[in-house]
Order: C-alpha cells, then sequence, then structure tokens
C-alpha cells in the first residue's frame, strides 16, 4: 500500500458486514515543510479479500483542509485461507455506469469469490452494502406507527424494525386514542429492553386493561428508568403493585392527575428504593402512604405533591423531607393548604440543596413569621421560587432573597403596594 499524503490518518478495512478492523494507526504529527510525502506504513496483515477500505485522516494540526493525492492498492493474486462463506461487499455494483481501472489481482479475488459469496447472502439489494448500524440510525428517526407499517415491506426491515434498540424510549402519548390491549400485546416482544417509557392519557374508557398492563411490565418493565403514566385513569393498585415488583430499577415516575387510584395503592410506590423523580401532582396520597415513601425513597431529588388534598398535615411530611430526603432539589407544594412556618424553616433545614420551590397558592404561609426571609437565608442555591396569590409578601423578603439567592432566576410573587421597586 502506497499513499501519498500531507498527514497522519486511521486505516481500516471491512471484513464483515458489522466490524471493520483498523490496519493502520498513528498519532498525527507537525510537518514543517508543505511539500507533499509518499507515505507507505507498516499495515496489518489479513487472510480474507475484501474491495472496501476506508481512510480516516486527522488535519487537527494542519493550517488547511487535508490534500490527498492518490491511493495505490497492491493485491495478490493468491487465493487467502479463509471459508467461501465468507462475507464480501462488491462495491463496484454501487455504480454500473462508471468506468474503473482495478488492480489484476484484487479483479481475479472477485472473480473467484463474488458468485459463491453472494448465492448464499441474501438478495435486498443495496441494503446488504450497509452497516446494519447505520439502517438503525436511519430508521431511529421514524415514529411507532411508521416502524409498524415499514416492518410489512420486507424480512429484512422486519428484522430492523423489531430490533429492541428501536425501543429504548417508546413515547406512545402522542398516539393515546390508538393505545389498546392489542397494541401492547403487539408491542411487547419489541419493548424488552426498553428504558423510556410515556402511556400518558392511555387506557380510558377501558381501551387498556389492567391484566395487560400487568402482562406488558412483566415483560419489559425490568430495564425501565423511567415511567410516565399521568391521567391513567385505568390504574388501580395491582397496576403499582406490579410496578413495584417488576422495575426495581426505576428513577421517575409520573402519576398526576391519576385521581382513580385508591389511597393505599401508594403505599407500594415505597418499594422503589432507587426513584429519583416522583410526580403525585392532584393524586390521592394521604400521609401515612407519603410518609413511608419519604422513609424509604431517600434518593428522590424531585417531588411534587401540588393540589394533594388528602395530606392532612404537610408539617409532618416537610419534617420527614428535611431528614430523610437530603438530596432533593426541586419540591412543588402548590395549593399546598396547611403548610406553616414551622413546616417551611424543616425543609430550609434538612434540604440544604434546593433549586427550585413552589409554594404558591398556600394561605396558611405568612411573612410576618420571618418563614420566607429563612428561606432566603438557608437555600442560597435557589434558582426558581413560586410565591404566588400569597398576598403577605413584603419588601424585606425580597430584600433578603436578592441578598442570599445570587443564583435566583424566576421569583413568582403578587404585586401589591407594598412592594418599593428600586
Amino acid at each position: 500500500l502506497i499513499i501519498i499524503f500531507v498527514l497522519t490518518m486511521v486505516l481500516y478495512i471491512q471484513f464483515s458486514f458489522f466490524r471493520w478492523d483498523v490496519l493502520w494507526s498513528e498519532a498525527p504529527t507537525k510537518v514543517n515543510s508543505p511539500q507533499a510525502r509518499q507515505f507507505s506504513p507498516c499495515i496489518k496483515q489479513i487472510n480474507f479479500p475484501t474491495n472496501l477500505i476506508r481512510l480516516e485522516l486527522n488535519s487537527s494540526l494542519l493550517d488547511y483542509y487535508t490534500e490527498l493525492d492518490a491511493v495505490v492498492l497492491h493485491g495478490v493474486r493468491e487465493r487467502p485461507l479463509l471459508s467461501l462463506s465468507t462475507t464480501m461487499i462488491a462495491m463496484d455494483d454501487l455504480d454500473d455506469d462508471e468506468d474503473e481501472e482495478t488492480d489484476d489481482g484484487l479483479d481475479c479475488l472477485n472473480k473467484q469469490f463474488s458468485a459463491t459469496t453472494f448465492r448464499k447472502s441474501t438478495t435486498n439489494g443495496y441494503f446488504d452494502k450497509l452497516p446494519y448500524e447505520l439502517i438503525q440510525l436511519i430508521l431511529s428517526h421514524l415514529t411507532v406507527p411508521d416502524l409498524c407499517s415499514l416492518s410489512q415491506t420486507c424480512k429484512l426491515l422486519y428484522q430492523h424494525c423489531c430490533d429492541p434498540l428501536q425501543y429504548i424510549h417508546l413515547n406512545l402519548q402522542p398516539y393515546w386514542a390508538n393505545i389498546n390491549d392489542t397494541a401492547l400485546e403487539y408491542l411487547q416482544p419489541r419493548c424488552v429492553l426498553v428504558q423510556w417509557l410515556n402511556l400518558s392519557w392511555t387506557g380510558n374508557r377501558g381501551t387498556i386493561s389492567v391484566s395487560a398492563f400487568s402482562r406488558f411490565l412483566k415483560v419489559c418493565g425490568s430495564e425501565l428508568l423511567r415511567l410516565e403514566l399521568s391521567c391513567g385513569h385505568f390504574l388501580n393498585e395491582t397496576c403499582l403493585e406490579v410496578i413495584a415488583e417488576t422495575c426495581q430499577n426505576l428513577q421517575e415516575l409520573n402519576l398526576s392527575s391519576c385521581d382513580k387510584l385508591p389511597p393505599p395503592a401508594f403505599n407500594h410506590i415505597a418499594k422503589l428504593y432507587n426513584l429519583k423523580r416522583l410526580i403525585l401532582y392532584r393524586t390521592k396520597v394521604e400521609q401515612t402512604a407519603m410518609l413511608s415513601i419519604l422513609n424509604f425513597c431517600s434518593e428522590l431529588q424531585h417531588l411534587s405533591l401540588g393540589s394533594c388534598v388528602m395530606i392532612e398535615d404537610y408539617d409532618t411530611v416537610a419534617s420527614m423531607m428535611g431528614a430523610k430526603c437530603k438530596k432533593l432539589r426541586t419540591l412543588d407544594l402548590w395549593r399546598c393548604k396547611n403548610i406553616t412556618e414551622n413546616g417551611i424553616a424543616a425543609l430550609a433545614s434538612g434540604c440544604p440543596l434546593l433549586e427550585e420551590l413552589d409554594l404558591g397558592w398556600c394561605p396558611t404561609l405568612q411573612s410576618s413569621t420571618g418563614c420566607f426571609a429563612k428561606l432566603a437565608r438557608k437555600l442560597p442555591n435557589l434558582q426558581k421560587l413560586f410565591l404566588t396569590a400569597n398576598r403577605s409578601v413584603c419588601d424585606s423578603d425580597i430584600e433578603e432573597l436578592a441578598a442570599n439567592c445570587i443564583n435566583l432566576r424566576q421569583l413568582d410573587i403578587l404585586e401589591r403596594n407594598l412592594f418599593r421597586l428600586k
């Protein structure tokens, strides 16, 4: 192999549909002279025929662009020692109209092996010449319905469309009206590696049964890291029990607006010890279940309890957060009806990493108790603070926030005459 070039490179050769073998590689060196050079590296010997070689050029040390004048290849006439079933890609088939002069030795190898090889290979046209990973990358841009349609065209694309790697992230929310038991059963073999699953809005009016959902999770839930089930009105206690037993690696769970779930069902969430994000907005979770969750799920970083009206004493819940959830970063207590300055003090002392806090429409919080000033002093990492509709916020609270929360990017307050804007 003789190469005329002006920089170093990496030389690859393909010996199957899926793998490249490195024949030569070396770190680039600075060349002071701009003159072209001949370079003949000591390449690794191979024992299989090929007519596909890839050059990767490293031009990081060049002042201008890469200029490669010529590559000369020298083959041999002798037949290498290998199986006749070795896959070979004939790149000269890519353009029948282009006349190319090939080396006699390489042409001889092609004549010897092409007929035998392609008799044993599939007849998928140019798709046989593409790496498996490249086809997978192209198909990854398709939607789920498009993948299902494409899988019906030929065996090769069926294999690609059914590859579980296409369904690592599966978002079925846009197709909520068409998702039913049959759809879940159809997708089940493809989703054994799914890590991110969004079934929000699906299953209403009986289109998804508890048994079908449970079967799907038992097959596909072992690798789940994130599960979105907001507005899933078909969910019941059995569903949460299956989630707790099957999805042991789950880190994110969204049950917002699942208002049909009975209060005892939430006790099963405490078994998900790896949870980092939990959304229980507008659910019927009760205080006992919430305390159990906080006690066992100490890795929680994001928690939403907005409009959870069945929690009797938010001060107790806030105290448990301060004691157990030291990593908490975002907390939503929107429309919390009974939290007081005691709960705020426990949060501020126990959760110093808080970056986002929503206390909007919490009528029991009063600025006169010093709770907002204490928040500002104890939580220097705050970036977003929502005090919507709290008419007690005053100038001193704003001054404390300005002085202590230097990272604050968003502050939501209700303007009144008590503020003197400067």
